[in-house]
């Protein structure tokens, strides 16, 4: 993971928008980091980690969980963002080393724009 990513991410009118709601910086607060990568990287290994995910596309909400938003903000929330943006193929099982790195990715995320 590089700033690269990041900089890539900034110059996108559509990523750059996300932004951390009260109720999710709330959350992330009385969560704790821990707890929000707990919850990140389940999201990953149900709703994306899979060949085919069930609504591949629409699986990610764009509310309710800075994980969602941190998706959204870093092009982790379907399939073809991650084989678009982070190179990781469609059509096959994720590896968990892509899984860590997507996570690793989303918390970063979070550490930037977060709380």
């Amino acid at each position: 993971m590089t700033d690269d990513v990041f900089d890539r991410l900034a110059r996108s009118s559509f990523r750059s928008r996300f932004k951390l709601g009260p109720k999710e910086a709330d959350y992330l607060v009385s969560k704790g980091r821990a707890t929000i990568r707990s919850h990140a990287a389940d999201f990953v290994a149900q709703r994306l980690a899979p060949a085919v995910p069930k609504n591949d596309g629409k699986q990610t909400p764009m509310r309710g969980h800075p994980a969602f938003i941190a998706q959204h903000a870093t092009a982790t929330c379907c399939r073809s963002c991650l084989e678009k943006w982070h190179g990781i193929p469609t059509g096959r099982l994720m590896s968990a080393e892509e899984q860590r790195y997507t996570v690793d990715i989303i918390m970063a995320w979070i550490d930037r724009k977060g709380a």
